[in-house]
């Protein structure tokens, strides 16, 4: 399968992001356009000669487990994870944006995310090594000083792997009804190098990566609650802790002590897609593993007691900027293989109008040889909508991490806005392409027809993969209450009033080139309606109305925004088009036609959408049980 994903990423980074203006910047200052292509060369070899070639075979032969003589369950995996977990370790991928006094590169994370995308279209399975990266992200954030040397830093060298432990068979995506406890492990243990110690016990599932043998220890991120005084857990959310709980215990110099930390492997979850990374039930301090001194798992504190939610949302949103990217890179790829199909497939006959007198017939001519796919005006439809989604939300992505980079190296003024744009947009980014970037995937099994309903091409495990994006890292739902009911609210509406300002300048510049005026009209028209909607929406102040059509909401609102990045990718392109000339590349006459697509197909869905948001529509809400 041929891919033009290089070119898009050079013009995104260098043509559209002005990545090289990070350059001067003192934190970059090593930096330049031929590390950043060196970067991109290298991922992109070792995706192409270490995933891709194993994608259906982890997908065939998914993780299972074996019993130990002593009763105790282990992982099995194909030793292709093997080879290209170690070659992403060896890349330095996993600590590429961080300091060099810590091994890393010091890279822009807007190229980091780049980078990035090659193991994504290549084997998102294999490739998913973004919660051991977040993981040691957040313990750089919250930990303490011997917390970021033994635990972040063993995850950023490859030796150590990472996870986060929320959900709970019982509480699901409810954080508020956690019921993993964590008591002080003693006195005698208050004075811990590695942090103040507790032990845990409870149950937790749906944990990716949560069990294997790829690395030699896994660092698993836990949420609990510690009891008040009366023995009892504090109800809601305030009372969740974070913890650092290792699978094996190590000392304050990082070297693991031989004994293992009581965290078993309770068994695996069997999943629609992703069958190469392992999903797994962990219980914590059943016993299974007895650490002397006492009952439990041991745990050391991250942060302050009460504020583990706080701290788990430094990688939690970064997880969920992380399945925006897997979700389009999903359907990237069954576009791409779609798109080969749809050139080399033949199919059908070239329609031919009838002779004169028969005005407004059309009809098949028999004895033409057949057309190849790409020739049906609706194999282009198809083709075009996949583009539109797939292109669109990895600009949406990049942008999502040029503003990480602004955060962390702009101006105060700067990076206050790139925080609040930030907040605003990390719902979409997650959720927009887990929608759309899936529906991009079902247009690809269409273009392939039957075969692309067999096992027999790439185009049905996409849409396997894909479909768990709409689900984990917080459902589409919860994503749409964070958005209309937090995010656009927040600091008066700030954050909101801000993407309008980005939105608008977008506008302005496209209004200078009459082939986008009407497109940029269009776009203008949309974020008055989604601005109408979100103050409707909230004119009475009662949230059960307000959000009894977020996800509506949602999918406006994304829809609007990735409008808003296709029109300033078109400005780009035709900045670098001579006045009245068409596009010279391909490629950019390709943005042209997926801009347009998107403009004329998929914008004017917004006016649904809203209108329930807009009326505070009760439909659903009050629909009586009985009635389903």
């Amino acid at each position: 399968m041929t891919t033009p994903l290089r070119s898009t990423l050079d013009f995104l980074l260098h043509d559209w992001l002005q990545a090289d203006a990070l350059t001067p910047r003192e934190r970059f200052a090593d930096h330049s356009r031929e590390t950043f292509d060196a970067v991109l060369d290298t991922c992109e070899r070792i995706a192409r000669e270490k995933y891709a070639p194993f994608n259906r075979l982890v997908d065939t032969e998914e993780p299972h487990t074996v019993t130990e003589p002593d009763g105790t369950l282990r992982v099995v995996l194909p030793q292709a994870t093997y080879e290209a977990r170690r070659a992403y370790a060896e890349s330095g991928l996993l600590s590429a944006a961080q300091d060099y006094d810590v091994g890393g590169m010091q890279l822009p994370y807007t190229v980091e995310a780049a980078a990035n995308s090659f193991f994504a279209l290549a084997s998102i399975s294999i490739g998913s090594n973004l919660l051991t990266a977040g993981n040691a992200n957040l313990l750089m954030a919250h930990g303490t000083a011997k917390q970021k040397e033994v635990f972040a830093l063993n995850e950023f060298n490859g030796r150590w792997a990472g996870t986060m432990c929320l959900s709970e068979p019982q509480a699901g995506s409810s954080l508020s009804d956690v019921a993993t406890r964590a008591v002080p492990d003693g006195a005698d243990f208050e004075g811990d190098a590695l942090g103040a110690r507790y032990r845990l016990t409870g149950n937790k599932m749906w944990i990716s990566s949560g069990d294997h043998e790829l690395t030699e220890n896994i660092v698993h991120l836990v949420l609990a609650k510690i009891p008040g005084p009366d023995g009892k857990l504090v109800p809601g959310v305030k009372g969740i802790s974070l913890f650092i709980v290792p699978k094996r215990l190590v000392d304050e110099g990082g070297q693991l002590t031989g004994e293992r930390n009581d965290v078993a492997l309770a068994g695996l979850n069997h999943k629609l897609g992703w069958r190469g990374t392992t999903n797994t039930l962990l219980n914590f301090g059943e016993g299974r593993y007895p650490v002397r001194g006492g009952a439990g798992a041991i745990g050391y504190l991250v942060g302050r007691p009460g504020e583990g939610l706080r701290c788990m949302f430094h990688m939690m949103n970064e997880a969920r900027i992380g399945i925006g990217m897997a979700a389009t890179m999903l359907g990237l790829a069954g576009y791409y293989a779609s798109l080969d199909y749809a050139r080399e497939r033949t199919q059908g006959r070239p329609i031919v109008s009838h002779a004169a007198g028969a005005a407004g017939k059309a009809a098949k001519d028999a004895s033409a040889p057949p057309v190849r796919l790409i020739e049906h005006a609706d194999i282009r439809r198809m083709l075009l909508a996949q583009k539109s989604y797939g292109e669109g939300a990895l600009a949406l992505n990049l942008y999502c991490a040029r503003l990480v980079d602004e955060q962390h190296t702009g101006g105060a003024q700067a990076a206050d806005e790139a925080r609040l744009l930030l907040e605003v947009l990390t719902p979409i980014a997650k959720s927009w392409p887990s929608e759309w970037c899936l529906e991009a995937n079902s247009l690809a099994i269409q273009i392939h027809g039957g075969y692309g309903y067999t096992r027999d091409f790439p185009v049905e495990q996409y849409w396997r993969d894909n479909r768990l994006n709409m689900i984990h890292e917080g459902t589409h739902g919860i994503q749409a209450m964070d958005l209309l009911g937090r995010k656009v609210v927040m600091e008066g509406g700030r954050g909101l009033q801000l993407l309008a300002g980005r939105v608008n300048a977008t506008i302005q510049r496209a209004m200078e080139h009459p082939d986008l005026a009407t497109h940029a009209n269009e776009l203008a028209r949309a974020l008055a309606e989604v601005g109408a909607a979100t103050k409707a929406a909230w004119a009475t102040g009662e949230p059960a109305e307000a959000l009894a059509n977020a996800v509506p909401y949602m999918q406006a609102a994304g829809h609007m925004v990735l409008a808003w990045i296709w029109l300033d990718l078109a400005v780009a392109v035709l900045a670098r088009t001579p006045a009245g000339e068409s596009p010279a590349q391909p490629a950019d006459a390709g943005r042209l036609g997926a801009m347009r697509y998107f403009f004329r197909y998929e914008l004017p869905k917004i006016g649904a959408w809203l209108n329930v948001v807009r009326t505070r529509d009760m439909t659903c809400a009050e629909m009586p049980e009985a009635g389903f």
